[in-house]
């Protein structure tokens, strides 16, 4: 199975690097609808959706065939779901921003302003808690010693 697949990487290695020597100038007004370039994306497409789909498979296999590993990722997940449901009680839909967004040619809800607003939340709270779990350990070891 090892060896099927080093070969087949290496066809489609060797199919790139054609299609990439046979793409045209950057200049030619033509270039965005030549074959190869849609052939290098077709591999592309293949390629990433054979990852995305070995990366599930692999990783549901391994979710049920560890033991208390459901129950660890269903923590995880509530744990998301609590920092979400905290991010869009802060968040807040400002009509201020809704106006100026209109005066600017886009069209917007206070909705959309909140999602943005709770997506934002999650990404600073989440920062925090990932810098603290690396700063914290480092700081308890200076001090136990």
């Amino acid at each position: 199975m090892n060896k099927i697949i080093k070969i087949a990487l290496i066809v489609i290695g060797l199919i790139a690097a054609v299609l990439w020597f046979s793409l045209p100038s950057a200049e030619d007004p033509g270039a965005i609808d030549s074959g190869a370039m849609n052939f290098m994306f077709i591999i592309m497409y293949i390629l990433l959706a054979i990852a995305v789909i070995s990366a599930v498979f692999f990783g549901i296999t391994k979710l049920l065939t560890t033991p208390g590993s459901i129950k660890k990722a269903l923590f995880g997940i509530g744990g998301l779901a609590i920092i979400v449901a905290i991010s869009y009680g802060l968040s807040s839909g400002n009509a201020p921003v809704v106006e100026e967004m209109a005066t600017r040619g886009i069209e917007t809800t206070e909705s959309t302003v909140k999602n943005i607003g709770m997506g934002l939340n999650v990404f600073f709270i989440l920062t925090v808690i990932a810098v603290l779990l690396m700063v914290l350990p480092g700081v308890k070891k200076m001090f136990v010693k």
